[in-house]
């Protein structure tokens, strides 16, 4: 184990006792000389610790006395309850999405729904510099056609990356995608058909909901659980009523709960899956973000009969605007090929070669370390202002990794009439009906906290819980 797992791991245990309660605020926590004796670690490594739980705000130094629980820092409110398994059917949420989502990019709105990484948090100069290099010196292939399955050095690249996922694949492997939903989208093309029904999560990513809606797909929703991810009883029992052809779903910091399923429950899935013969598309767009690296692994690494399929992008991490992404086909790659060849070619040429020039040139892993401990530190100060904020009953997840965070506001708030309020406060908001098909979570809400911690912000979120606990005001009162 490295110094940089090890501190963290320190860090992880700490915040979770601070959490229980196990240290309140305003209490010292051990002195590094005393942890330092506990775990039989270096004062160096405590020192990094320390500084880790201060970062997110969970402690603060005092001169000449050591470290103390930050006043406020203490999480009390509770996880989102599990939601219930309902029949399938065709999707019914594209038009309420498409209204939502129109309504979000209004001029002047601030966006705390978008699942969208602030610029500050993207290499934006040098992967400018990049593609200044790439159009330069090699303007004949960036300007030219590029075919499935795409730029040959990003390949390489993104097999090279995969090992950290745990993931052996070759360039030869990969396809490059115009992103990860394009990457899903396919994968689900090559392996259905109209009318065939597919497992997802709930709650669910909208934009997947979108996309079984475009290709004619019925839906299952499986429930998900906000820590410990996807229900394994709950699949299994629905396999068994139901002919379901595919299930897609996150294995770690699924979107919107944020939810990871442990190495045990990924080898249980896979024994489920053979079972019932069940195909699997892995959305994996958050794993590179998970604040843990090397804690957990994609469910792709444990697949040994190629019924995995897996699919993520660079959206997240370097630019949403590249609409670069990758999709490990196994044994429908060469129909996923065929498809891409027919239909889009491949990626934007310019992007795959400056996305890869950029992977080349080093830098990477740093600027992921820099933003995980970025989104981190913003999960934390959000999940304190809600609670600070919020009307009484709140709920909201704990994630482990990406930078969502999903809310469950006392059941009689309607919180698609909170995004109506909102939007015309200047602030927009994802309301939890667009990550489901049925009713469930029309008390419940997105928040992105892809962007650095501020005032307006801040303010920002003191007006949403100001509405959010006018509505519940007045639900209560007409009952």
């Amino acid at each position: 184990m490295t110094n940089l797992l090890l501190y963290q791991r320190i860090a992880q245990q700490l915040a979770e006792d601070i959490r229980l309660g196990v240290y309140r605020p305003g209490e010292r926590v051990p002195s590094v000389r005393k942890l330092s004796a506990q775990m039989s670690v270096s004062h160096a490594t405590v020192l990094q610790a320390y500084a880790n739980l201060e970062d997110q705000g969970l402690i603060r130094a005092r001169p000449q006395s050591g470290f103390y629980v930050h006043q406020s820092a203490a999480l009390t409110a509770a996880t989102p309850a599990i939601a219930r398994v309902e029949k399938p059917a065709l999707v019914t949420r594209s038009s309420i999405i498409n209204q939502v989502l129109h309504e979000s990019r209004r001029d002047g709105v601030l966006p705390l729904g978008a699942a969208v990484p602030h610029a500050s948090y993207l290499p934006v100069r040098a992967l400018q510099q990049q593609v200044a290099k790439v159009t330069r010196f090699h303007a004949a292939e960036a300007f030219g056609y590029m075919f499935s399955p795409g730029y040959e050095p990003l390949r390489r690249q993104v097999a090279i990356r995969m090992r950290d996922a745990g993931v052996l694949v070759a360039p030869d492997e990969v396809v490059i995608t115009h992103g990860c939903t394009d990457a899903v989208h396919m994968a689900l093309r090559v392996m259905t058909q109209p009318g065939d029904l597919i497992a997802v999560e709930s709650p669910t990513y909208y934009g997947l909901l979108q996309v079984a809606d475009l290709l004619g797909l019925k839906v299952i929703e499986i429930p998900s659980d906000a820590n410990t991810g996807i229900s394994l009883e709950a699949l299994q029992l629905a396999a068994s009523q139901w002919p379901i052809k595919a299930l897609v779903f996150t294995a770690r910091g699924s979107n919107p709960m944020g939810g990871t399923l442990s190495e045990a429950r990924q080898r249980e899935l896979l024994q489920l899956a053979a079972r019932h013969d069940l195909q699997i598309i892995e959305d994996d767009i958050y794993g590179e973000l998970m604040f843990e690296p090397g804690a957990s692994r994609a469910l792709k690494a444990l697949d040994r009969q190629g019924r995995v399929v897996y699919c993520s992008s660079f959206s997240k991490t370097l630019s949403p605007g590249a609409r670069i992404g990758w999709v490990i086909g196994g044994k429908y790659q060469a129909a996923i090929q065929r498809l891409q060849t027919f239909s889009t070619y491949s990626a934007c040429s310019v992007t795959q070669m400056g996305v890869a020039a950029y992977l080349e040139n080093g830098g990477y892993d740093r600027h992921l370390r820099y933003i995980r401990q970025e989104y981190r530190k913003n999960l934390t100060a959000f999940q304190l202002a809600v609670q600070h904020h919020f009307p009484p009953g709140t709920q909201m997840t704990r994630p482990n990794g990406g930078f969502t965070l999903w809310l469950s506001l006392p059941a009689p708030v309607n919180c698609k009439e909170l995004h109506m309020r909102a939007l015309q406060q200047g602030i927009s908001i994802v309301p939890g009906q667009l990550f489901s098909n049925t009713e469930q979570f029309n008390h419940c809400l997105r928040l992105s906290c892809g962007m650095p911690w501020n005032r307006d912000i801040e303010r920002a979120i003191m007006t949403l819980g100001m509405l959010a606990t006018q509505l519940c005001a007045a639900a209560n009162s007409a009952e």
